[in-house]
């Protein structure tokens, strides 16, 4: 009995970081615009400080000698968890649940979509790091992007 109270114990101290977050403004560490530059493309993202529950955002990729690729993203609550959803040229808003986070880092998904089935975003260090993966075509996939800060919070 005295070890289950300890257990429990422990369990109640968890720090509040470790907690998946249930709110847009507690992830003002995705807030600014953010660049990954490579030789095949530069990507651009930027995401807006929490405003009426939402943050929303944009990407653009450039890749030379092809027609610029953007999308329109955004964060908020649905049916009580966070959700992602991606709104691409020509396309129906797909959105992805949050199925875990804490607080530097987010994971959403939505097995139904034919790829990605996950999104992912983390802090890391002075860095934010994104991607996405799941199966297509019976084979596990991935992309992922390791953006620098290029305006302040």
């Amino acid at each position: 009995m005295k070890a289950a109270i300890i257990a429990l114990g422990a369990l109640m101290a968890t720090p509040a970081a470790a907690q998946a977050p249930t709110s847009v403004d507690q992830l003002g560490w995705m807030v600014g615009t953010w660049r990954q530059e490579g030789s095949k493309a530069t990507v651009r993202e930027t995401w807006l400080p929490p405003l009426g529950g939402q943050m929303v955002g944009a990407t653009q990729t450039h890749r030379e000698g092809r027609r610029t690729f953007y999308e329109f993203i955004r964060i908020e609550p649905e049916d009580g968890v966070l959700a992602f959803t991606a709104v691409l040229p020509n396309q129906a808003p797909t959105t992805f649940k949050l199925a875990s986070g804490t607080a530097q880092e987010l994971i959403f998904e939505n097995k139904a979509h034919d790829f990605p089935q996950r999104v992912i975003y983390r802090r890391c260090g002075d860095q934010l790091c994104a991607a996405i993966e799941g199966r297509q075509d019976g084979k596990d996939r991935r992309e992922s992007w390791t953006y620098s800060r290029i305006t302040p919070p």
